[in-house]
């Protein structure tokens, strides 16, 4: 059963369940098979190192090592910043009140999409309240982080027409120009060539 993620909204709380929306929900999904000349299904496998020896599925895993290739666990593993400094990991939000803040349609559309999801009712819960405030073009944000981590994303929950979804991204560091705005692009000076300097031999 999926986990419900409470969010909170002008004192009301409710939880909510979420669906994934992916390609395959969209547009559907193929699957290309392979096939040998007499009629067998052809499987991937690795070629190795020696270039001889064909690892079949399974056959291979990933290890972590230190510099002295000693193998340790993931859990041995600490997030540290630039100097250093051991960095403080951040809960799931699943496991937290989520308190909905008021964004703009500019941090919005500013953002690079990671996830997308549908918001349903969880637990008999209704949504009315959130989706009359979605339905009035209203955008909210909150911080978000499915499995807990290093830090969060940026959740932003918009919907009309009786929909809601959480659009899950980071912020962009694209800088857009507007349509009656002149940008200026950094030019480098090069030397004039002229036709004798041109070898057409090599054309």
């Amino acid at each position: 059963m999926a986990r419900s993620l409470v969010l909170s909204l002008d004192g009301q709380e409710f939880p909510v369940s979420l669906s994934k929306i992916d390609r395959e929900k969209l547009y559907g999904e193929l699957e290309i098979e392979a096939f040998d000349e007499k009629g067998n299904e052809a499987t991937l496998k690795v070629l190795a190192a020696d270039g001889k020896t064909l690892i079949d599925k399974g056959g291979t895993a990933l290890t972590i090592v230190t510099e002295e290739g000693t193998s340790i666990s993931r859990s041995e593993l600490a997030a540290v910043d630039p100097d250093g400094e051991p960095i403080e990991s951040v809960p799931s939000s699943f496991g937290q009140t989520n308190v909905l803040h008021s964004a703009s349609t500019e941090d919005y559309l500013s953002q690079t999409v990671k996830s997308i999801y549908l918001i349903e009712p969880a637990d008999g819960t209704d949504l009315d309240f959130l989706q009359s405030h979605l339905d009035s073009e209203k955008i909210y944000t909150f911080p978000f982080s499915y499995r807990g981590g290093v830090e969060f994303d940026s959740a932003y929950v918009i919907g009309a027409d009786n929909n809601a979804f959480m659009i899950v991204g980071k912020p962009s560091t694209f800088q857009f120009v507007r349509l009656n705005q002149a940008a200026t692009l950094d030019t480098v000076e090069e030397e004039e060539i002229s036709a004798d300097d041109i070898d057409f031999d090599l054309l």
